[in-house]
């Protein structure tokens, strides 16, 4: 069932748009790209972000396919509408050298094993544990938030060679990690209907 977009976000889209130029990048980086500026409001994204077109083309076959998605926190649960997640924070324990998020991460891959699209968009130590498991990801969304270990932990995930979407400041957060899941999860199924979709937003 086709995504009825509100006349709010089509405008919204429309001033983005006007004031940043978005059409060099590749289709499923340009819906990334532009739909985390959306969430955040912040042009910067345009270039803090980093993507991988090909990544991304295999990660969105793996989603619509019905791959599972995992998220460290509620927040960014509640920001994807469009398919069930997995949160296992509440179950999660800390313990020594063991934090709540890099536990619910561990109860989470036993759950779900590998080929999952992963969400990270508040605790770095979530990240930094996913990165010690063999978890083959379909993609990792890397974009937790903070002065302490988040710009570090994204550093770690792009010299892992995993599929992924990060960032290189220490900005993140739920919102726009939940966007760039987001932005496959509504991209169309072709780019000529992006193309036309793009045209009507300008």
């Amino acid at each position: 069932m086709s995504r009825v977009v509100h006349p709010i976000e089509q405008e919204s889209f429309r001033r983005l748009r006007a004031r940043l130029d978005t059409s060099h990048f590749p289709p499923l980086t340009r819906a990334v790209v532009e739909r985390v500026i959306h969430s955040a409001a912040d042009l910067e994204y345009a270039t803090d972000l980093v993507t991988d077109e090909a990544a991304l083309e295999k990660a969105y076959a793996a989603l619509h396919a019905g791959a599972p998605v995992v998220v460290d926190v509620e927040m960014v649960a509640a920001g994807i509408t469009r398919r069930e997640t997995v949160c296992r924070l509440g179950e999660a324990r800390s313990g020594p050298g063991l934090t709540r998020s890099a536990h619910a991460v561990r109860l989470a891959y036993e759950q779900v094993g590998p080929g999952a699209l992963w969400v990270i968009g508040c605790a770095p130590t979530a990240l930094e544990e996913l990165l010690t498991l063999d978890a083959a990801p379909a993609l990792v969304i890397g974009l937790p938030v903070g002065f302490v270990g988040a710009a570090e932990s994204k550093a770690a995930l792009r010299v892992s060679g995993l599929p992924a979407v990060s960032n290189v400041s220490e900005k993140g957060g739920s919102a726009v990690a939940a966007a760039a899941l987001n932005a496959l999860l509504y991209h169309p199924t072709s780019y000529s209907e992006y193309s036309e979709c793009s045209e009507e937003k300008s």
